[in-house]
């Protein structure tokens, strides 16, 4: 991406690995549910040094990789589906059935009071769950996974 700075700026470069790698293969998968190996001319000079792109695909396809996205999908879709389950319930029951959500449970505290409250614990529930899981499920080997493309991805720079 190329960006001009006021009327006389020179061009700005922000070069950024992953545009090429997923433009060139975002979705396309090889069957094992991998993405699919895209083949790119080499550029004049690259000589058999891989590149950027190359470097960023070949994670991209990694077991490691691959295993980190999956534990992320493995919480992420159910806690998703069951949180929005509970909240078109909430809404479902408080246009449906306003009867049952105007019962008082103590005092002034009804149904729908009660069910609004719980609204909010289990977001922050939730956000307390997902915080928890990513550290003791995801965040290492994403680490390991970034150190690890860090260090090749250096060896381009020089």
């Amino acid at each position: 991406m190329e960006k001009q700075e006021g009327p006389d700026g020179a061009p700005v470069r922000i070069d950024d690995p992953w545009y090429d790698a997923l433009a060139s293969g975002w979705g396309e998968l090889d069957g094992t549910g991998a993405p699919a190996p895209v083949a790119r001319p080499r550029q004049e000079g690259e000589g058999t040094r891989p590149s950027a792109a190359d470097i960023y695909l070949e994670v991209q396809r990694s077991a490691a990789f691959q295993e980190v996205r999956a534990r992320y999908r493995r919480f992420v879709v159910p806690a998703a589906v069951a949180f929005l389950t509970w909240y078109l319930a909430y809404v479902v029951a408080a246009t449906t059935a306003p009867g049952l959500m105007a019962r008082p449970v103590a005092g002034a505290v009804n149904v729908a009071m009660l069910a609004g409250l719980g609204q909010f614990l289990t977001t922050f529930a939730l956000t307390w769950a997902y915080a928890r899981h990513a550290r003791l499920r995801r965040d290492r080997a994403a680490l390991e996974l970034r150190w690890d493309t860090q260090e090749m991805t250096r060896g381009i720079r020089r």
